[in-house]
């Protein structure tokens, strides 16, 4: 686990969520809809362990609206009785792999994402229980794992992956874990968590 000092340097405040425009908006300014993006919030939980530090992720349920079938952070959209985006991670994490509000030890926040869905993510980094048992929502998830930081960490183990959409080149990041293909939005924060905690360190 980094050190909690280096953690929160890497973050933004947890008190306050960033406001910010989502970092990747502008290479998707094409690929939008046209309505204001909806808020979202997921968490990346980190868990100790005697062998080192994960990170959790889940398969999400092929019946699914949004991202059917792909690897993800446990969260989603903040609804108007959540208190806020930490409340909406927190309730999502409960509701998607069982673990409660007293499990989960929020840090800070990374750097607000944008998706080809439509919502302006916020994604809210915390330590969880490693002691505390998952409980996956069959009805939202198919499967929860966990990845180890050190791997994410290795810029080695990260792929670029140039795709043909909607007419030009786009270029999509992706980690091989395994079985499991991590890309899309959850890889690219992979990257921003990678990449703020290296700045950190330097800094």
């Amino acid at each position: 686990m980094p050190p909690r000092h280096l953690l929160e340097q890497a973050l933004h405040g947890l008190n306050q969520a960033p406001e910010s425009a989502p970092w990747n908006l502008q290479e998707l300014a094409d690929l939008l809809p046209s309505e204001p993006l909806r808020a979202a919030a997921v968490l990346v939980g980190l868990r100790e362990h005697a062998h080192g530090s994960s990170i959790l992720l889940t398969v999400r349920n092929d019946a699914l609206r949004h991202h059917a079938g792909q690897i993800s952070f446990p969260g989603g959209r903040v609804d108007v009785t959540d208190a806020g985006p930490l409340a909406a991670a927190l309730r999502e994490t409960g509701e998607e792999v069982g673990l409660p509000a007293s499990a989960i030890e929020p840090v800070g926040w990374l750097d607000p994402y944008a998706t080809i869905t439509g919502f302006h993510v916020l994604p809210l980094v915390a330590h969880l229980d490693p002691d505390y048992p998952l409980s996956p929502n069959a009805e939202e998830v198919a499967e929860a794992f966990e990845v180890p930081l050190d791997f994410i960490l290795e810029p080695n183990n990260l792929r670029h992956v140039n795709v043909e959409w909607r007419g030009r080149t786009r270029e999509l990041v992706e980690f091989h874990w395994q079985h499991y293909r991590i890309w899309g939005a959850t890889a690219a924060m992979l990257v921003n968590l990678r990449d703020r905690l290296r700045a950190a360190s330097i800094g």
